[in-house]
Order: C-alpha cells, then structure tokens, then sequence
C-alpha cells in the first residue's frame, strides 16, 4: 500500500496552495478581471470573412484604433448545413457597452473590412445587443446555487460524520471547496479568459466533483476510527488517505483524460467558448483532486488537536 506522509508534510501543501492564491489575488489587483458581453452588456458583430486567412489580432488593433474604442476580436469556425461548403468562416467582435458603436462606426467597420480583408458586400452579418442584466441575473443565480450546496454540504457532512467532530469536518469540507473555486478564479484572472456563463459552470462542476472526493475520504476516517482505536490522529488520517490515494488518481485521470480530449478537439476546430470551459476545468480537477488528499486531513488534524488541546489546559486550570 502507498505510505505517504500527507499530515506531516503539511506544510509543504499549504505552501502550494498559498502561492496560488497569492498569485491570484496579485494577478486581480494588476490585471483586473475580465468580464464578457453576457456580464458587462454590449455588442456582438458576427461577420461572414472570404477565408480563413486572416489575423484577428491584426483586425482587433486596425478597427480599435480607427474607432478609438476598445474592440475585441475573435476568429471562429461554423459548420453549416450547405452541401457545397462545409465550413464558413466568421469574425466575431465585441464591443462593451461603454464604447457602443453608432450607425456611423459600425458603417466605418463595415468598409474598413470590406476595403482592407476583402469581405463581399452581401457576406453575411449578424448585430446582437446583450442587456447586462441577463448576465448579472444568471451570475445571482450561480451565487445561490453554490451557497444553497454550500449549505447542504455543511448539513449532510455534520449528521454523517458525526464521529469526526460532524461541524468542523463540514465546515472544511467547504473551506476545500472555496479553495478549488478561488483556484480557477485564478486561472481565469492570470489567462484573461472572459468570466460569462462557462465560469458558472466549470465553478458548480468542480465543486461537485471536489466533495466527492473528500467524502470517499472522509468516509474512510469513519471506518478506520473504529479500527484504529489506538492509533493517533495522524496516523489515522495518513492510513485513510493513503488506503484511498489510489483510487481518487486514477478517478482524477480518467476525467482527466476526457476533458483534455474535449479541449483538443475544441482547440483544433477553434472552438473559443469550448476551450475557455475545459481548460479552467482542467485545473480544477487538478485543483479538487489535491484539496482533497493534501489539504482537507491535515487541516482536520489540527482543528481536532488544537481542540484537544483548549480541553487539556481548561481541565489543568481547574485542577
């Protein structure tokens, strides 16, 4: 069986963890974060191009400055229903609502790609306004559904678990799954990948899987408590985990697997909205599988020793 010392090298884990949320919370003052159309309203042009030779990174600086506004442009690949062609290629640009574009701007885009990338006159276009609200709704949404799980979570973990001290074991369990979400905030702040309805998803579906994986272990803790009277704390929680270890890789490996497919095949067809799910998705799962088997034992070991340890000063004060 694999013999990790996970308790006692503690420190090396939530040494880790802490330059990861550092470099979260420095990339956020410095960076910021950035929000897509679906959070801060705005504009979506979607334009038909002759090709797929062309730079949107190119297109995005020529009309940003032409407008003097600050233009966002991606390159995207369709499929459509046409027997002749299989694929059609579109621009896509986004404009916030602060610098929404008039008649006169969108006419002066119009000719600059016309003009300049060789767009046909009756290529295809599509004009989209997005409301803020809609966003900011499903965001409040999100918020809720994660507190109302957070809560569950809370409740489930303390009736089941009752004889690891249920409250504190709940309370980290969630500590855990703050952890995991904080980790893919940070993926998204130091990446500049637009936070839309995808970080709601890829958030709940981490944490899902996350409390899983703490609940295979924590049921383990439950089981040895039993048999392991006489061992400490320390080697209680080592022995779980490690009895567990095995099984949460290979189950971290085999979503893994999947997931990076999912975002090859999203990289290789240019699939933007695919790859920005399943790369932070990525992380977390890297993140949840860690919280669970590095952070969540040992932090229960020093709640229920400092715990103990209140209770033996208190008696030796009485005395």
């Amino acid at each position: 069986m694999i013999n990790f010392d996970i308790v006692g090298k503690r420190k090396i884990s939530f040494t880790i963890s802490l330059i990861v949320l550092l470099a979260g919370i420095i990339g956020f003052i410095i960076n910021g974060i950035q929000l897509d159309i679906q959070f801060q309203g705005g504009t979506i042009i979607q334009i038909q191009m002759p090709d797929e030779d062309f730079n949107s990174d190119e297109i995005q600086t020529v009309i940003s400055e032409a407008l003097g506004k600050n233009i966002v442009a991606n390159k995207l690949e369709t499929i459509t229903a046409k027997e002749d062609e299989d694929k059609v290629n579109m621009l896509t640009l986004k404009v916030s609502k602060a610098d929404t574009l008039t008649t006169e701007e969108l006419n002066k885009v119009i000719d600059i790609l016309h003009e300049k990338y060789n767009v046909e006159t009756d290529a295809e276009m599509n004009v989209q306004n997005v409301q803020p609200f809609i966003g900011a709704e499903l965001l409040g949404n999100g918020v809720k559904a994660a507190i109302l799980a957070s809560i569950l979570i809370v409740l489930y973990v303390w009736k089941r678990f009752s004889v690891m001290s249920g409250l504190s074991s709940a309370v980290i369990a969630v500590l855990a799954l703050v952890h995991d979400a904080f980790v893919m905030f940070t993926v998204y702040i130091l990446f500049r990948i637009p936070v839309n309805e995808s970080f709601i998803a890829a958030i709940l579906t981490i944490l899902g899987y996350s409390i899983n994986a703490t609940i295979i272990i924590y049921d383990r803790i439950r089981e040895n408590t039993g048999l392991m009277r006489k061992a400490s704390l320390k080697e209680l929680v080592n022995t779980s985990i490690n009895q567990t270890f095995a099984r949460s890789i290979n189950t971290t490996i085999t979503t893994f697997i999947a997931v990076v497919c999912v975002y090859i095949f999203a990289a290789i067809n240019n699939i933007q909205s695919l790859t920005d799910f399943t790369f932070p998705l990525i992380i977390g799962l890297i993140s949840g599988t860690f919280s669970s088997l590095c952070l969540v034992g040992p932090v229960w070991v020093m709640w229920e020793e400092r715990k103990k340890g209140k209770k033996l000063s208190s008696k030796t004060a009485k005395v």
